[in-house]
């Protein structure tokens, strides 16, 4: 018995030329239970709140707050709110899901063996489209909020030539996000992974359990990071050309 360790995920199977992979297989899965949840949830919902739903208001309200904390804006809160806390719950699902052990569930995809599920964030493909989407969400608060003059005019700005240089940092700088944010994400819960499958392979009881742990609370720090992040990134988007 062999331990293998893929960068790319494994197609499982086709539909005509196109290839469905483990992590795209994996990244269905958790978008059908987080719709299932939402629509359980909401037929469940009563004007008292009790229980479980009263927890999850708890949760909704405290992370209104928190956003509220960064944006200073309770309009413009309401508005971003959905986005960010879907990325969030989105991304820490995602990394949850890979504590299930689904990896010594394999499939002969005709060529070989291959795990029929990995994690969506252990696959760099999953995460750039998912960075991509915060990068065009950032983009087109900016040109709402400023006009797309005063947006622009954060980047090429005339004035003097070491305005017009600092412009340029900046938009060197915005395309450095897509890298910032999908690098980090990508990096730590594949390399996580890969840990994780060398431990349970040698040491299958107990030792890996301390690792384990310390993985979860990277799956957690990981989810929030990014929101965090694409909510700042959000934030800086919305100040004027003059701010700058």
């Amino acid at each position: 018995m062999k331990l293998e360790i893929s960068l790319s995920p494994e197609a499982v199977f086709h539909i005509g030329a196109f290839p469905v992979t483990n992590s795209l297989l994996m990244m269905v899965g958790v978008t059908l239970f987080l719709i299932v949840c939402v629509v359980i949830l909401n037929r469940k919902m009563k004007m008292v709140p009790q229980g479980f739903q009263n927890g999850v208001e708890m949760i909704f309200e405290g992370a209104l707050d928190f956003v509220d904390t960064i944006m200073l804006d309770k309009a413009k809160t309401r508005k971003v709110f959905p986005f960010v806390f879907s990325l969030f719950i989105f991304i820490l699902i995602a990394n949850l899901v890979n504590f299930i052990p689904t990896q010594s569930i394999s499939v002969f995809n005709g060529e070989n063996f291959v795990p029929i599920l990995r994690g969506v964030m252990a696959d760099y493909g999953m995460v750039f489209v998912l960075t991509m989407i915060s990068f065009i969400t950032v983009q087109v608060v900016g040109v709402m909020l400023c006009g797309p003059f005063g947006y622009l005019g954060k980047f090429f700005n005339f004035k003097s030539p070491m305005n017009f240089f600092v412009g340029i940092l900046e938009l060197v700088g915005e395309f450095a996000k897509i890298l910032s944010l999908s690098f980090r994400l990508f990096g730590n819960i594949f390399a996580g992974e890969v840990l994780m499958s060398v431990f349970l392979f040698l040491f299958p009881f107990f030792l890996p359990l301390p690792f384990m742990f310390l993985e979860l609370i990277t799956a957690v720090i990981q989810a929030f990071v990014f929101a965090v992040l694409t909510l700042v990134f959000i934030k800086m988007a919305g100040e004027t050309a003059e701010g700058h």
